[in-house]
């Protein structure tokens, strides 16, 4: 029995889609990591406060404040990464289109590797300038 005869459907991706999906947002998330924050930052706060709805008593909230902020941090982190998937799909797709499905891993590894040093670049000036 294989994965497609338990789900009734096939996903018409093939490894170098996804390979450049996942290249792609990896690149986007990089490149616009104050983004990135932000988005969790809100979601963070988004869980805290619906969070906040499920307890009646005050001293049951507080008291298990600090395991649930930390539970609800690591939720936002991972929930996080979707915007940058869909944009990232969009971005593989636009390559394809443009260059052909032979190009979407080499223009996302280019991408991916331009956003990581703009990154360290990035946070490196931020941290303001050092002492020789």
């Amino acid at each position: 029995m294989t994965f497609d005869d338990l789900l009734h459907f096939s996903f018409p991706f093939t490894a170098t889609t996804i390979a450049g999906l996942g290249l792609w947002s990896l690149a986007l998330y990089l490149g616009f990591s104050p983004l990135s924050d932000g988005t969790i930052t809100l979601l963070q706060r988004w869980f805290n406060f619906a969070e906040r709805s499920l307890y009646t008593s005050q001293e049951e909230f507080e008291r298990t404040r600090p395991a649930r902020e930390a539970q609800n941090t690591f939720y936002a982190s991972i929930l996080s990464v979707v915007p940058f998937l869909v944009v990232g799909g969009l971005c593989n797709w636009l390559v394809e289109i443009g260059l052909g499905h032979s190009w979407t891993v080499s223009m996302g590894l280019i991408a991916t590797v331009g956003c990581g040093i703009y990154e360290l670049g990035r946070r490196t000036g931020s941290s303001g300038p050092r002492d020789r």
